[in-house]
Protein backbone atom coordinates (compact mmCIF):
# COMPACT_ATOMS: atom_id res chain seq x y z
CA UNK A 1 0.00 0.00 0.00
CA UNK A 2 1.40 3.65 -0.75
CA UNK A 3 0.00 6.51 1.08
CA UNK A 4 0.96 10.17 -0.18
CA UNK A 5 0.58 12.62 2.78
CA UNK A 6 0.49 16.18 2.00
CA UNK A 7 0.91 18.69 4.76
CA UNK A 8 0.14 22.77 5.02
CA UNK A 9 3.65 23.95 5.64
CA UNK A 10 1.61 27.17 7.21
CA UNK A 11 -0.27 24.76 9.18
CA UNK A 12 2.26 21.66 10.11
CA UNK A 13 4.78 24.67 10.64
CA UNK A 14 8.28 22.34 12.18
CA UNK A 15 6.40 19.09 9.52
CA UNK A 16 6.12 17.66 13.45
CA UNK A 17 2.51 15.92 12.71
CA UNK A 18 3.29 14.57 9.00
CA UNK A 19 6.10 12.98 10.35
CA UNK A 20 4.33 11.33 13.31
CA UNK A 21 2.16 9.94 10.92
CA UNK A 22 5.00 8.94 8.87
CA UNK A 23 6.34 6.62 11.60
CA UNK A 24 3.23 5.26 12.16
CA UNK A 25 2.49 4.08 9.01
CA UNK A 26 6.17 2.63 8.38
CA UNK A 27 5.78 0.84 10.93
CA UNK A 28 2.91 -0.97 9.59
CA UNK A 29 4.51 -1.89 6.34
CA UNK A 30 3.25 1.45 4.33
CA UNK A 31 5.25 3.10 2.05
CA UNK A 32 4.58 6.96 1.91
CA UNK A 33 5.57 9.52 0.61
CA UNK A 34 5.59 13.59 1.33
CA UNK A 35 4.46 16.49 -1.22
CA UNK A 36 3.59 19.54 -0.57
CA UNK A 37 0.04 20.35 -1.43
CA UNK A 38 1.06 23.96 -2.92
CA UNK A 39 4.00 26.13 -3.94
CA UNK A 40 5.49 27.70 -0.37
CA UNK A 41 6.52 31.62 -0.38
CA UNK A 42 10.56 31.88 -1.58
CA UNK A 43 10.70 33.25 2.31
CA UNK A 44 9.46 30.04 3.94
CA UNK A 45 12.37 27.57 5.02
CA UNK A 46 11.67 23.96 4.60
CA UNK A 47 13.20 21.81 7.54
CA UNK A 48 16.27 20.47 5.60
CA UNK A 49 16.68 16.82 6.60
CA UNK A 50 12.67 16.63 4.96
CA UNK A 51 12.62 14.82 1.94
CA UNK A 52 10.04 16.20 -0.25
CA UNK A 53 8.13 14.00 -3.31
CA UNK A 54 6.45 16.06 -6.61
CA UNK A 55 2.79 15.07 -6.05
CA UNK A 56 1.96 15.12 -9.25
CA UNK A 57 4.14 12.03 -10.09
CA UNK A 58 3.58 10.26 -6.79
CA UNK A 59 -0.16 10.97 -6.72
CA UNK A 60 -0.40 8.49 -10.10
CA UNK A 61 0.38 5.47 -8.38
CA UNK A 62 -0.94 6.29 -4.93
CA UNK A 63 -3.78 4.03 -2.95
CA UNK A 64 -4.44 7.42 -0.67
CA UNK A 65 -3.83 10.58 -0.10
CA UNK A 66 -3.42 12.02 3.47
CA UNK A 67 -4.04 16.00 4.26
CA UNK A 68 -2.93 18.03 7.14
CA UNK A 69 -4.41 21.46 7.52
CA UNK A 70 -7.80 22.66 7.92
CA UNK A 71 -10.47 22.68 5.46
CA UNK A 72 -9.14 25.08 2.94
CA UNK A 73 -6.43 22.37 2.43
CA UNK A 74 -8.26 19.63 1.95
CA UNK A 75 -10.52 21.31 -0.17
CA UNK A 76 -7.19 22.00 -2.09
CA UNK A 77 -5.80 18.65 -2.35
CA UNK A 78 -9.40 16.67 -3.22
CA UNK A 79 -8.86 18.30 -6.63
CA UNK A 80 -5.82 16.46 -7.49
CA UNK A 81 -6.88 13.54 -5.58
CA UNK A 82 -10.48 13.37 -7.56
CA UNK A 83 -8.53 13.70 -10.87
CA UNK A 84 -7.16 10.36 -10.05
CA UNK A 85 -9.68 8.80 -8.08
CA UNK A 86 -7.68 8.65 -5.25
CA UNK A 87 -9.69 8.53 -2.00
CA UNK A 88 -8.45 11.39 1.02
CA UNK A 89 -8.62 11.45 4.34
CA UNK A 90 -8.33 14.65 6.54
CA UNK A 91 -6.61 15.29 9.26
CA UNK A 92 -6.98 18.50 10.84
CA UNK A 93 -4.71 21.14 12.06
CA UNK A 94 -6.93 24.05 11.61
CA UNK A 95 -9.61 25.67 13.09
CA UNK A 96 -12.91 24.51 11.88
CA UNK A 97 -11.93 21.04 9.97
CA UNK A 98 -15.32 20.05 9.71
CA UNK A 99 -14.29 17.93 6.27
CA UNK A 100 -11.56 16.22 8.54
CA UNK A 101 -11.33 12.68 9.78
CA UNK A 102 -9.25 12.66 12.45
CA UNK A 103 -7.74 15.41 14.88
CA UNK A 104 -4.01 15.59 15.50
CA UNK A 105 -4.61 13.65 18.28
CA UNK A 106 -5.98 11.24 16.81
CA UNK A 107 -3.02 9.95 14.78
CA UNK A 108 -2.49 6.31 15.74
CA UNK A 109 -5.51 5.42 14.05
CA UNK A 110 -3.61 6.00 10.90
CA UNK A 111 -2.32 2.02 11.46
CA UNK A 112 -6.11 1.08 10.67
CA UNK A 113 -5.28 1.70 7.00
CA UNK A 114 -2.64 -0.86 6.66
CA UNK A 115 -5.44 -3.98 7.81
CA UNK A 116 -7.93 -2.06 5.04
CA UNK A 117 -10.38 -1.36 8.41
CA UNK A 118 -11.73 1.71 7.12
CA UNK A 119 -14.60 2.47 4.47
CA UNK A 120 -15.28 5.38 1.64
CA UNK A 121 -17.69 7.87 1.79
CA UNK A 122 -18.56 9.73 -1.65
CA UNK A 123 -19.34 12.74 -2.16
CA UNK A 124 -21.27 14.95 -4.67
CA UNK A 125 -19.23 17.68 -6.55
CA UNK A 126 -20.44 20.14 -9.07
CA UNK A 127 -19.59 21.50 -12.18
CA UNK A 128 -19.18 25.46 -12.41
CA UNK A 129 -18.81 26.82 -16.02
CA UNK A 130 -18.73 30.66 -17.05
CA UNK A 131 -20.24 31.04 -21.10
CA UNK A 132 -20.73 34.30 -23.06
CA UNK A 133 -22.17 34.11 -26.62
CA UNK A 134 -20.68 30.50 -26.50
CA UNK A 135 -17.50 31.04 -25.40
CA UNK A 136 -16.12 28.96 -22.45
CA UNK A 137 -14.79 31.42 -20.15
CA UNK A 138 -14.70 29.51 -17.30
CA UNK A 139 -14.49 25.45 -16.11
CA UNK A 140 -14.07 24.10 -12.38
CA UNK A 141 -15.38 21.35 -9.88
CA UNK A 142 -16.17 22.27 -6.77
CA UNK A 143 -16.65 20.00 -3.47
CA UNK A 144 -17.94 22.59 -1.18
CA UNK A 145 -19.42 25.67 -3.27
CA UNK A 146 -19.56 28.35 -6.11
CA UNK A 147 -20.15 31.73 -4.65
CA UNK A 148 -20.87 35.05 -6.56
CA UNK A 149 -19.85 37.90 -4.46
CA UNK A 150 -19.77 41.94 -5.54
CA UNK A 151 -16.91 43.98 -5.92
CA UNK A 152 -18.17 47.15 -4.32
CA UNK A 153 -18.91 47.57 -0.59
CA UNK A 154 -21.83 49.84 -0.54
CA UNK A 155 -23.42 48.41 -4.18
CA UNK A 156 -25.58 45.53 -4.94
CA UNK A 157 -25.80 43.16 -8.27
CA UNK A 158 -28.93 41.74 -9.90
CA UNK A 159 -29.44 38.43 -10.10
CA UNK A 160 -31.36 36.18 -12.07
CA UNK A 161 -31.22 32.45 -10.95
CA UNK A 162 -33.22 29.81 -13.62
CA UNK A 163 -33.17 25.94 -12.58
CA UNK A 164 -33.93 24.01 -16.04
CA UNK A 165 -34.87 27.23 -17.84
CA UNK A 166 -37.68 28.35 -15.41
CA UNK A 167 -36.76 31.34 -13.39
CA UNK A 168 -35.99 30.60 -9.48
CA UNK A 169 -35.06 33.53 -8.01
CA UNK A 170 -34.61 37.19 -9.19
CA UNK A 171 -33.76 40.10 -6.69
CA UNK A 172 -30.28 42.07 -6.32
CA UNK A 173 -28.11 40.95 -3.43
CA UNK A 174 -24.46 40.58 -2.15
CA UNK A 175 -24.47 37.82 -3.84
CA UNK A 176 -24.60 33.88 -4.05
CA UNK A 177 -23.85 30.53 -3.11
CA UNK A 178 -24.47 27.98 -5.18
CA UNK A 179 -23.21 24.76 -2.96
CA UNK A 180 -23.12 20.52 -2.02
CA UNK A 181 -24.28 18.98 0.85
CA UNK A 182 -20.55 18.81 1.88
CA UNK A 183 -20.75 22.58 1.35
CA UNK A 184 -23.75 23.25 3.05
CA UNK A 185 -22.27 24.01 6.48
CA UNK A 186 -19.72 26.54 5.00
CA UNK A 187 -20.53 29.71 3.07
CA UNK A 188 -24.01 29.27 2.47
CA UNK A 189 -24.88 28.05 6.29
CA UNK A 190 -23.34 31.61 6.96
CA UNK A 191 -25.91 33.14 4.59
CA UNK A 192 -28.67 31.85 6.17
CA UNK A 193 -29.01 28.73 4.28
CA UNK A 194 -30.15 25.01 5.20
CA UNK A 195 -27.95 22.46 6.80
CA UNK A 196 -27.87 19.59 4.70
CA UNK A 197 -26.60 15.67 5.73
CA UNK A 198 -23.15 15.30 2.74
CA UNK A 199 -24.57 12.12 2.02
CA UNK A 200 -27.23 13.53 0.44
CA UNK A 201 -27.45 14.69 -3.42
CA UNK A 202 -28.72 18.51 -3.66
CA UNK A 203 -27.57 21.38 -4.82
CA UNK A 204 -28.42 24.77 -2.29
CA UNK A 205 -28.74 27.99 -3.45
CA UNK A 206 -28.50 30.59 -1.14
CA UNK A 207 -29.02 34.45 -1.83
CA UNK A 208 -26.54 36.39 -0.22
CA UNK A 209 -28.46 39.48 1.67
CA UNK A 210 -30.93 39.31 -0.59
CA UNK A 211 -33.19 42.88 -0.96
CA UNK A 212 -36.29 40.62 -1.48
CA UNK A 213 -38.27 39.46 1.25
CA UNK A 214 -39.12 36.36 -0.66
CA UNK A 215 -36.06 35.47 -1.83
CA UNK A 216 -35.19 32.42 0.41
CA UNK A 217 -32.53 29.07 -0.30
CA UNK A 218 -33.83 26.38 -2.39
CA UNK A 219 -32.54 22.71 -2.56
CA UNK A 220 -32.90 21.27 -5.62
CA UNK A 221 -32.82 17.61 -7.06
CA UNK A 222 -29.35 16.34 -8.02
CA UNK A 223 -30.27 16.46 -11.75
CA UNK A 224 -31.29 20.18 -12.24
CA UNK A 225 -29.32 23.02 -14.25
CA UNK A 226 -28.57 25.84 -12.74
CA UNK A 227 -27.85 29.39 -14.53
CA UNK A 228 -27.63 32.38 -13.28
CA UNK A 229 -27.60 35.66 -15.58
CA UNK A 230 -26.15 39.13 -13.86
CA UNK A 231 -28.05 41.83 -14.60
CA UNK A 232 -26.81 45.34 -15.66
CA UNK A 233 -23.20 45.90 -13.66
CA UNK A 234 -22.17 49.76 -14.62
CA UNK A 235 -19.32 50.49 -12.91
CA UNK A 236 -19.97 47.92 -10.15
CA UNK A 237 -17.87 44.14 -10.36
CA UNK A 238 -18.95 40.51 -9.70
CA UNK A 239 -16.69 37.94 -9.01
CA UNK A 240 -16.96 34.17 -9.20
CA UNK A 241 -15.26 31.96 -6.65
CA UNK A 242 -14.82 28.26 -6.33
CA UNK A 243 -14.16 25.91 -3.45
CA UNK A 244 -12.87 29.20 -1.83
CA UNK A 245 -10.33 29.51 -5.03
CA UNK A 246 -8.70 32.50 -7.00
CA UNK A 247 -11.87 35.36 -8.08
CA UNK A 248 -12.76 35.38 -11.24
CA UNK A 249 -14.75 38.60 -12.37
CA UNK A 250 -17.94 38.43 -14.58
CA UNK A 251 -18.80 40.69 -17.08
CA UNK A 252 -22.16 41.49 -18.57
CA UNK A 253 -23.96 38.59 -20.50
CA UNK A 254 -21.37 36.08 -18.50
CA UNK A 255 -23.80 33.06 -17.75
CA UNK A 256 -22.83 31.14 -14.80
CA UNK A 257 -24.13 27.57 -15.05
CA UNK A 258 -23.60 25.20 -12.19
CA UNK A 259 -24.85 21.24 -12.59
CA UNK A 260 -23.73 17.94 -10.66
CA UNK A 261 -20.59 16.95 -11.69
CA UNK A 262 -19.37 13.37 -13.34
CA UNK A 263 -16.63 13.19 -10.52
CA UNK A 264 -17.08 12.73 -6.99
CA UNK A 265 -14.48 13.22 -3.92
CA UNK A 266 -14.25 9.93 -1.96
CA UNK A 267 -13.52 10.37 1.72
CA UNK A 268 -11.42 7.92 4.16
CA UNK A 269 -13.74 7.03 7.14
CA UNK A 270 -12.00 5.30 9.92
CA UNK A 271 -14.52 6.30 12.50
CA UNK A 272 -18.28 5.54 13.08
CA UNK A 273 -18.95 9.14 13.88
CA UNK A 274 -22.54 10.69 13.19
CA UNK A 275 -22.64 13.67 11.55
CA UNK A 276 -24.95 15.26 13.81
CA UNK A 277 -22.01 14.47 16.83
CA UNK A 278 -19.73 16.75 14.16
CA UNK A 279 -22.14 19.22 14.20
CA UNK A 280 -22.12 19.32 17.87
CA UNK A 281 -18.73 19.43 18.36
CA UNK A 282 -18.02 21.46 15.90
CA UNK A 283 -20.38 24.24 16.34
CA UNK A 284 -21.19 23.39 19.87
CA UNK A 285 -25.16 23.47 19.25
CA UNK A 286 -26.11 22.44 22.36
Amino acid sequence: MKIVMTPNPYRDRNFKYVEQAAVILKESGVETKICLPFDVDKSFELPKDLKLSELNREIKNADLLICFGGDGTILHSSKIATRHHVPILGVNIGTMGFMAELEASELPLLAKLAEGDYRVEKRMMLRVTVHNEGRELFDETALNDAAITKGAVARVIQMAVECDGVEAINCSGDGLVVCTPTGSTAYSMSAGGPIVEPSAQNIIITPICAHAFQAKSIVTAPWRTISIRLGKLGRRNAFLSVDGGRAFRLNVGDVVTVRKAEQETRLVRLKDTSFYEILNNKFDVR
